[in-house]
């Protein structure tokens, strides 16, 4: 990017553009830009007739290059643009005003437009008669000129082309820049993606962002009272206003009274309370901030001693912020019948939520995958029939559709999330095991085979790590297996990697940093609390920690850099136990227990939801256990 985008925030709009805007208020049933790509793509409309259509915006193209019969001069600074008026009235309100004879006499044919480069009006006019080809033409120099330009004269489609772009540049160092310029103008998609993205890379921001520092005290303020905003230990709030008043210390020192009630210090851990917040110079010196600080000392003492109530959750003080991320819990085995029930897991305040969506029926032994904002359920066993069927939902609008079948029944399926297509590989078709395996583009809904494994697996575990994929143990019919192999979709080969240390079917397996992980499982004698990873660089598998408990036929996924194992079977019985593993210590750690026991489930992670609250403890109910553990010295 260049310094063009970052510097955003600090753009000026003069009297005339402002003016210009004034007078583009579509009338209704009036469209606002003649969007030649959705016509064309149109599936009522007959070949010929597209093919007629693409034919005359070309031909429209060509007279204007050769001045046949132009009508109008668009004067801009010393370049004159000749033109059509009845092309530039059908794609621009503004022009069809400006033609009608409203501002000036209807006769006229040179106009005079100030505030516009002439580069920007050619391309206008690219858009205006051949919009295909202008993606290519916008570039970080151009499209915050070509955005006000295209406000200016009501072209929503090249409005929104350059919200695009805008929001494909969006990284640490400009996104405040774009989201600052967003909100100049009537662009909700922009408007939304740009801040979103402030929340979610809050902590990347804070530490390299020149931009923030920028930001006015109610721009700052408005920003970290967000719920949504995406840290994982609250200390990263409190580093960030410091950071910005000791930008300009002399006019914002003052403000720390009003910024320091916004971060939510419960929190934070209290050492670094008593450390890092209460001796900072802007906070000691400051009795009514000792105030705060010493209250919440209080409360943290109160609620570890005493348990807490309902007020605690409700202050802003103490009030967890969202999860970025929510871990979801489908299907399985439970009181010895499949279930539909879903759970996702907050781990803000460490609570299970029932999220079951009745439309989906009971599904066990199954395989789920995350796609392009779809979760997908692949196979399995609904308690009677052997399934090849897929089903997607969409958590955003809680929708269930059914998919294209795969070619093989599959239970005990193994599935993997590879360069935008879902592989799904051995399982049990109800007669025999299976070594087959298959992919799914969602672009095309198709299942295609792809190489079989080197050996028959079901009730294995796949992943994917450095764009291949790892696929684990199992049982073959005869022998719970050792064994491992990695394929390669640019070969569709399969390859034979070292066994892992213990038979492992029904087994964990999940790519966690540089590392695969194979947990748990069934050895053919017992259920394994034992845990093992394997280094591509080496071709070795080594003896991490074990779980706390047993288990097989389990969920597991990554979250936030630990490693969640759920449910599952204990040799005893079904579990909703659950516990995760910090790479950083080889230790586990506690989890809360899901609401209902099962086994036989999966798992998958929905990353940065719009609605991510429908999927989160709610803010505005108590849960003492959840707060107690969100707010306790060892949670964050």
């Amino acid at each position: 990017m260049s310094g063009k985008l970052s510097s955003a925030a600090n753009c000026q709009f003069s009297g005339d553009r402002n003016m210009s805007r004034t007078v583009t208020a579509a009338p209704p049933g009036l469209a606002m830009d003649w969007d030649f790509g959705a016509l064309s793509a149109c599936p009522n409309t007959d070949t010929l007739e597209r093919t007629i259509r693409r034919m005359a915006w070309t031909t429209f193209h060509e007279l204007r290059l050769e001045d046949e019969f132009c009508d109008v001069t668009i004067k801009v600074d010393d370049a004159e643009f000749r033109a059509h008026k009845i092309i530039l009235s059908v794609c621009s309100l503004y022009f069809r005003a400006l033609f009608s004879g409203r501002w000036t006499e209807a006769e006229k044919n040179v106009y005079h437009i100030p505030g516009i480069a002439p580069d920007i009006m050619r391309l206008i006019l690219q858009y205006t008669y051949s919009n295909a080809s202008i993606n290519e033409s916008i570039n970080s120099d151009n499209v915050e000129e070509l955005f006000m330009a295209a406000d200016q004269f009501n072209i929503l489609g090249l409005q929104w082309r350059c919200s695009d772009f805008l929001i494909g540049q969006l990284c640490p160092e400009n996104c405040i820049g774009i989201g600052r310029f967003s909100s100049h103008f009537h662009c909700p998609k922009l408007h939304e993606n740009s801040h979103a993205y402030i929340r979610h890379h809050f902590h990347e921001i804070a530490s390299t962002s020149e931009e923030l520092l920028d930001l006015s005290l109610t721009e700052f303020e408005d920003l970290i009272t967000k719920d949504d905003l995406n840290v994982k230990r609250e200390e990263v709030v409190f580093q960030a206003v410091i950071k910005w008043i000791e930008h300009n210390p002399n006019d914002r020192n003052q403000h720390i009274t009003t910024l320091l009630p916004k971060v939510r210090l419960a929190l934070i851990n209290t050492k670094y309370l008593l450390n890092n917040v209460i001796t900072n110079i802007h906070v000691k010196d400051n009795k009514e901030c000792m105030n705060i600080v010493t209250g919440v000392l209080k409360t943290k003492y109160d609620l570890n001693a005493h348990g807490s109530s309902r007020s605690y959750f409700m202050n802003p003080l103490t009030r967890p912020r969202l999860p970025s991320a929510i871990l979801l819990a489908v299907g399985g085995y439970s009181a010895s019948n499949p279930t539909n029930i879903m759970e996702s897991y907050d781990c803000r305040v460490d609570r299970w939520i029932d999220i079951t969506h009745d439309m989906e029926s009971p599904r066990a032994y199954h395989g789920t995958a995350y796609l392009n904002g779809y979760v997908y359920l692949v196979g399995g066993l609904d308690g009677i029939e052997y399934l090849n069927s897929v089903t997607r939902f969409d958590p955003v609008k809680k929708i269930w559709q059914k998919v294209a079948p795969m070619n093989d029944k599959r239970c005990y399926v193994s599935t993997a999330v590879l360069e935008n297509q879902i592989y799904a590989m051995g399982g049990y078709d109800g007669h025999i095991r299976l070594n087959s395996a298959e992919c799914y583009d969602p672009e095309t809904n198709q299942w295609d085979l792809i190489a079989p494994l080197n050996e028959i697996r079901s009730d294995a575990k796949a992943t994917t790590l450095n764009g291949k994929i790892y696929i684990c143990g199992g049982f073959n019919g005869e022998e719970y297996l050792f064994t491992a192999e990695v394929y390669n979709p640019d070969t569709d080969q399969w390859s034979m990697i070292a066994p892992m240390w213990s038979q492992r079917s029904g087994v964990g397996v999940i790519a966690y940093g540089d590392l695969v992980y194979a947990v748990g499982g069934f050895d053919g004698v017992i259920r394994l609390h034992s845990a093992e990873a394997y280094n591509p660089a080496n071709n070795s598998w080594n003896e991490i920690a074990s779980m706390f408990s047993p288990r097989s036929n389990f969920g597991i996924e990554v979250l936030e850099d630990l490693l969640y194992v759920i449910g599952g079977f204990n040799g005893l019985e079904t579990t909703f136990e659950a516990e995760y593993y910090d790479r950083k210590t080889d230790e586990w750690y506690g989890v809360h227990n899901m609401n209902i026991h099962r086994s036989a489930l999966d798992c998958c992670i929905l990353p940065g939801l719009p609605n991510v609250w429908d999927y989160a403890a709610s803010r505005d109910t108590f849960y003492r256990e959840g707060e107690r553990r969100a707010l306790s010295d060892g949670s964050l």
